[in-house]
């Protein structure tokens, strides 16, 4: 293949068809659970590889504290060599990629924002109750009309 090693994702269609591999491989890992206490409620939310193919980012998300989110980040550093070990079974690669977990960021500002349209209807719905009970100052139509002409026909 022509290029440099460094290939954008979007550019190498090998990249992201491995990349869906390995997220698979490793969710159904993780689903089965690992012998260690510390792994939280883990979803994987996405896995890049590099054009080269050598190393994989795998992006995940905890349910949780951030002590389980702390424990869940050790329990995945210390699986990381089981882990890629059944990555590599599981793949048609020459070579297994290297696995870096990070922990995606997200979810917790999907919250935050959830959190923030919330706080702003509520602040609406207040608003339209305050306007709706309102009285206008004054007259309730303060623009004087031409008076109609008082007939005079008998």
């Amino acid at each position: 293949m022509a290029g440099s090693g460094e290939e954008h994702m979007g550019e190498n269609p090998r990249a992201r068809k491995l990349a869906d591999r390995i997220k698979e491989v490793i969710a159904e890992r993780l689903d089965k659970g690992l012998r260690d206490p510390r792994l939280g409620f883990v979803t994987i939310t996405d896995v890049q590889v590099t054009g080269d193919l050598q190393h994989a980012t795998v992006f995940y998300t905890v349910l949780g504290t951030e002590e389980e989110r702390e424990g869940t980040a050790a329990a995945l550093v210390s699986a990381t060599g089981m882990l890629r070990t059944e990555v590599g079974r599981n793949i048609n690669a020459r070579l297994t990629p290297s696995l870096e977990f990070v922990l995606d960021g997200i979810p917790e500002n999907a919250s935050h924002i959830e959190a923030l349209l919330r706080e702003a209807r509520e602040r609406d719905s207040a608003t339209t109750a305050q306007a709706s009970s309102a009285q206008f100052a004054g007259d309730a139509d303060p623009y004087q009309k031409p008076r109609e002409a008082e007939s005079d026909e008998d």
